[in-house]
């Protein structure tokens, strides 16, 4: 039968013997029960019940998924085109294979334009998590989340509200934003443009701020903005965009556009800009002056209704883990004191 005891467990941050103390069986029944070799009898289903404060049904559902022929999440825009697949609000989507902050994720097929051709091996779509969001830091998530889980984070390049756009289209499982303001965070952003029966998950907060060439001269913001200088901007709808908009005033927005953090940190470096809005992580790796304009929550959104799935349930477990919190917050900007608390919408 299907079997959440995996995924509950790690959302709690717990290995197979906490949680058979706290049930009150053996660590080789939950080993067991986890892998599907064993049915649990009525005490041992009510002991890991109690123990991961969840209803039985929660953990052993025989009701059957709602299911839907695989469809595109967008058109591609060319064929044969690569393709990622995962399982969305109770159907299957098919995703462009596109750039991303990992670099060339494997993908699960090709279609040619009237064939399919699978990958063999490839991932399961019930196995896939996809997010939209424009953390450079991305990479670190996805990876853990692979090797403490077993399952895949497909993470595409949207800003914020584009990101909030294609969750709202029951896109995608999860959009990181970062449109606080005034120190509210981004619960009012969420609730004005997505309304009620979402929740907000802390990824992090980190240091948002101008990049400049350590050559320039320029060390305060108040040089930077008053005087004549190139800017590299960002699109509309963007948090670095925002803080963009807020330092320049009634300035004319830049016609130079980079497409996310780390496209503005090489706008500069490579001189065909001298200052810009970006992350303090990406400028540092560029070798680049940062200085800080704001420190901001960075969080994923996700429906109510994907609250008790088992892929947001692990991606909890290792938000919440000792180790990934400690390698997210030893990278330059980031703070990782909030990760993994979650607040309803």
């Amino acid at each position: 039968m299907p079997n959440r005891v995996k995924a509950r467990r790690l959302s709690w941050g717990w290995s197979q013997a906490e949680l058979a103390e706290r049930a009150g069986i053996s660590r080789t029944a939950v080993s067991a029960i986890e892998g599907n070799r064993l049915v649990p009898s009525v005490a041992a289903a009510l002991g890991l019940a109690g123990a991961l404060e969840c209803s039985v049904e929660e953990l052993f559902s025989t009701a059957a998924p709602r299911s839907r022929e695989s469809g595109w999440a967008w058109p591609p825009m060319v064929y044969p085109c690569r393709f990622w697949e995962a399982s969305v609000g109770g159907g299957t989507l098919r995703y462009p294979a596109e750039a991303t902050a990992m670099g060339v994720v494997p993908h699960d097929g090709v279609h040619d334009g009237a064939l399919v051709r699978p990958t063999p091996g490839a991932s399961a779509p019930e196995d896939t998590l996809v997010v939209a969001c424009c953390d450079p830091a991305v990479g670190l998530l996805a990876s853990q989340y692979a090797r403490a889980t077993g399952y895949r984070l497909i993470a595409l390049p949207r800003s914020s509200r584009k990101a909030m756009d294609l969750l709202k289209q029951g896109l995608v499982h999860l959009a990181g934003l970062h449109l606080s303001h005034a120190g509210e965070g981004n619960l009012p952003v969420v609730r004005e443009q997505m309304g009620t029966g979402y929740r907000l998950l802390r990824a992090a907060r980190w240091q948002e701020g101008i990049s400049v060439s350590p050559h320039s001269g320029v060390k305060t913001i108040r040089s930077a903005v008053k005087g004549n200088r190139r800017w590299v901007g960002r699109e509309a709808g963007s948090g670095a965009r925002q803080c963009m908009d807020e330092l320049l005033g009634d300035r004319k927005a830049p016609t130079l556009e980079a497409h996310d953090h780390r496209g503005v940190a090489d706008a500069v470096s490579c001189g065909w800009a001298d200052v810009g809005v970006c992350l303090r992580l990406t400028s540092e790796e560029a070798g680049l002056r940062f200085l800080s304009v704001r420190e901001e929550a960075y969080d994923l959104c996700y429906p109510d209704s994907l609250r008790d799935d088992p892929r947001l349930q692990a991606l909890l477990g290792v938000l919440r883990s000792p180790g990934y919190r400690q390698m997210l917050g030893e990278l330059p900007g980031y703070d990782a004191s909030t990760t993994g608390q979650v607040q309803e919408v």
